[in-house]
């Protein structure tokens, strides 16, 4: 029998965000022109496969069927912990505690992993441009500073920091498009990027998971649920908006930069110049105010996306302390309803976590980054494929006025298309990393959301023997005794 929440209880936290603000913090998430400059490249690089392009695609079409049924539960479901409420309202409230352990070991991960690039890069823009020889830990640590700042401050003032980001680099993304479309290199303009053929081939699932990670960030509509103006209908239009913009923005800014290159040239330019490869090109064509504005840019790019997933640690950290699950401390807010004991917390673990790698002198690119994201990436996909089940247990014995589809077919297609992406993820793990197959760092690192999520499921179980008052309101985003002084 499963031992379900009954339905949430009513939320008290400020609504002030519409469908454009939750976009924003989505796709803000994936950090366009970080994925442009350096994801798309470094896929057609690594996979030597031509059809980058239509992976996006594919990916999107996967997500669009996981939000059907997802969008459903939104309906009935606000919670700031987002995936781990839906799955221990669908599955279970032990599995749901489970989900909450892999979310925050993954998108502190993702956040912390993301400094590493943002450090490197500022240091990058320091020495290019103001002749500066900086540690790539300084940069990181004035970014610390500004995140954490920013993160107990006004939600939706977080939403309009990363608008501005978010038009400014979507448009410099957009500019080099057109330029490389216009004026491709040898061979002129060709659709064999989006030809099934030269994407479905060996090594298709490294494709594939390089491609996912551009959508991490998927969750933050549901994360602040709480806080939209209209829950029921926002966190599911925005959804909906979000991953179809990622995926078509993608696919052809993916094509744009093949066309740029040339198709026969994309791949060995791609290995000999990694992320400078779209820089490159747009120089040639824009001019070196291009290259400019863009490595400004890509810098902004960075910080956007350190900023969106510190606010979804912040409040999955709140809604776990509101519920009892963590320490009651953490769900602090501030008097405008920032979760300031969650992002003060966040702040703290990023900072420890930063200072062991700059004291053990690791690189900030090659391993912090790639380390982390892949550990984050990985964790969101496992989260995605639970929640979709989730929907199916959550409507088995009432389907609320749903269809079929939105309660059974299209989250049963999405939970077993996203339980085979983690498998690929997994079993592609090295090639992700650049280590050899016989690397231990291929199973220790995605070992860690395994382990956490076996731990939460643990921590769960003791929950229900030793504190029963708190095992019995998990998912619902209700308070054990008295709220916490803010």
């Amino acid at each position: 029998m499963s031992d379900a929440p009954s339905p949430p209880a009513k939320v008290r936290r400020s609504r002030s965000l519409g469908v454009p603000d939750i976009v924003f913090f989505i796709v803000a998430a994936s950090a366009p022109l970080t994925v442009a400059a350096g994801g798309i490249s470094t896929s057609y690089a690594v996979t030597g496969i031509e059809g980058i392009p239509l992976s996006f695609l594919v990916l999107a079409a996967v997500l669009i069927v996981f939000t059907i049924g997802y969008a459903a539960m939104s309906r009935h479901i606000a919670n700031s912990g987002a995936f781990y409420a839906y799955i221990a309202h669908g599955i279970g409230r032990r599995a749901g505690v489970g989900a909450s352990f892999v979310a925050l070991v993954s998108y502190n991960a993702m956040q912390v992993g993301i400094y590493g690039m943002f450090g490197a890069a500022s240091a990058q823009l320091c020495r290019t441009y103001f002749g500066l020889e900086v540690p790539w830990w300084a940069g990181v640590l004035a970014a610390v500073v500004v995140v954490g700042v920013l993160g107990v401050l006004r939600v939706d003032l977080n939403a309009k920091v990363l608008a501005v980001l978010l038009v400014l680099e979507t448009i410099a993304v957009v500019v080099f498009d057109v330029a490389g479309i216009a004026d491709p290199g040898r061979g002129g303009v060709t659709l064999s990027g989006f030809a099934p053929s030269n994407l479905f081939v060996a090594g298709v699932g490294a494709v594939l998971c390089f491609g996912v990670a551009s959508f991490v960030g998927f969750e933050s509509a549901a994360i602040y649920g709480e806080e939209c103006r209209d829950p029921k209908r926002t966190v599911a239009r925005a959804t909906y908006v979000a991953v179809s913009v990622i995926g078509v923005f993608y696919a052809v800014s993916a094509w744009a930069i093949a066309q740029a290159a040339g198709r026969d040239k994309i791949v060995a330019q791609a290995r000999e110049q990694g992320p400078n490869l779209l820089f490159t090109l747009g120089e040639a064509r824009l001019g070196r105010i291009f290259t400019d504005v863009a490595t400004v840019l890509f810098v902004t790019s960075l910080f956007a996306a350190l900023l969106s997933f510190h606010n979804a640690v912040a409040r999955y950290l709140f809604a776990l302390g509101r519920e009892g699950v963590l320490p009651r401390g953490l769900s602090a807010t501030t008097r405008a309803g920032a979760p300031r004991a969650g992002s003060l917390t966040q702040t703290v673990l990023a900072v420890v976590v930063l200072a062991v790698f700059a004291v053990t002198g690791r690189d900030p690119v090659l391993e912090l980054f790639t380390w982390l994201t892949n550990v984050g990436a990985t964790g969101v996909i496992l989260l995605m494929a639970l929640t979709s089940f989730a929907v199916v247990g959550y409507f088995r014995r009432d389907a609320r006025g749903h269809s079929v589809l939105q309660r059974l077919l299209a989250p049963g297609l999405a939970g077993l298309a996203l339980g085979g992406l983690f498998v690929l993820v997994l079993v592609n793990f090295d090639v992700m990393l650049g280590t050899s197959p016989g690397s231990p760092l291929r199973w220790i690192l995605p070992g860690l959301i395994l382990v956490a999520g076996l731990a939460g499921v643990g921590w769960g179980a003791r929950l229900r023997s030793a504190r029963p008052e708190v095992f019995a309101v998990i998912g619902r985003g209700e308070t054990v005794g008295e709220e916490p002084v803010s």
